[in-house]
């Protein structure tokens, strides 16, 4: 079992579900709000890797932060280093690539908050900000438990985007779906079958997780 690359993709991860979360707090609680008649393509945008092809949008996000684009000069001219092949790209890369599964679960609990609660608020003078911290945040608990477990274990099973954007260079871009991919083209068979049976049993504990938050928050809109 590739013990490093399974610790990578656990730290990518938590990276990537923390700012993620910061990111799709805010962008939800827009969407939900807004009657502006542009918010359907921004919607569109957030939700596109559901349907992209991984290396497709490997392919644009390889193009975006290498070394020939301006972002990617950019980043070597601050730092000395390049975006592209390295944790940080990889990080920018999940980011986008995991977006849409921060961005819709938080999008059903916000719209589910009664209508009747942020209308109180505002009459109590508190702004959009308040309201999203002490009315909206504390009622959609679900949605955002449900939001950060699907955001991380998508990033741990990330393969096609962060192959084309991180390589797979061990300790800084090889992740646990390449240690597997590496293993199997190596012909190690049995180093695949145990890092795939830890994949295997970490995604059974986010199912069972996300569907009993599903069903608690289900259970919460019944009356009693």
């Amino acid at each position: 079992m590739d013990g490093e690359a399974l610790l990578l993709s656990a730290r990518l991860a938590a990276a990537t579900t923390v700012l993620l979360l910061l990111i799709a707090v805010p962008l939800a609680s827009w969407l939900t709000s807004t009657r502006r008649r542009w918010a359907v393509v921004v919607e569109a945008v957030v939700a596109l890797p559901l349907v992209l092809p991984p290396t497709v949008m490997g392919y644009y996000l390889l193009v975006a932060l290498g070394a020939r684009s301006p972002l990617g000069r950019a980043w070597e001219d601050l730092t000395g280093s390049t975006l592209a092949f390295s944790f940080t790209g990889l990080l920018v890369a999940s980011v986008l690539y995991s977006l849409p599964f921060a961005v819709q679960p938080l999008l059903v609990a916000f719209a589910a908050v009664d209508s009747r609660l942020l209308e109180a608020s505002a009459v109590l003078g508190r702004g959009r900000i308040a309201t999203l911290a002490h009315v909206v945040l504390p009622l959609s608990r679900a949605g955002l438990a449900t939001a950060a477990v699907l955001t991380f274990a998508h990033t741990v099973g990330e393969f096609g985007v962060v192959l084309m954007v991180g390589g797979s260079i061990p300790g800084e871009t090889r992740t646990a779906s390449i240690a597997v991919y590496d293993s199997v083209q190596a012909f190690d068979y049995g180093e695949a079958a145990r890092t795939s049976l830890v994949l295997l049993a970490f995604s059974l504990v986010v199912l069972t997780t996300t569907y009993a938050l599903q069903r608690n928050r289900t259970r919460s809109w019944l009356p009693s």
